[in-house]
């Protein structure tokens, strides 16, 4: 007799895991849900999915974008630089 073994249950998914919900972004950056609206309106914010009417950020592509803001500065401090150390014309 073959004893049959009750169905495994699997674990739920967890499909949005390495996602972020844009009020979670807002609190998370210390901004509004509206000036997130803003930079994706105007594509200056990080990429964003929307499901239905939901937006989701990817985690990485916050991380990604947060770096890249920085970058972005001191490369504009240096072209300022630069242009101040020769004077006025």
């Amino acid at each position: 007799m073959q004893s049959i073994a009750p169905a495994a249950q699997e674990e739920p998914l967890n499909l949005l895991a390495d996602w972020i919900s844009r009020d979670q972004l807002a609190r998370e950056l210390g901004l509004t849900c509206d000036t997130l609206s803003r930079w994706e309106a105007r594509q200056i914010g990080p990429a964003c999915t929307r499901i239905g009417r939901k937006v989701f950020y990817r985690r990485d592509t916050v991380r990604a974008w947060l770096l890249a803001q920085e970058q972005q500065r001191k490369d504009a401090a240096k072209r300022g630089a630069s242009r101040r150390a020769g004077g006025r014309r």
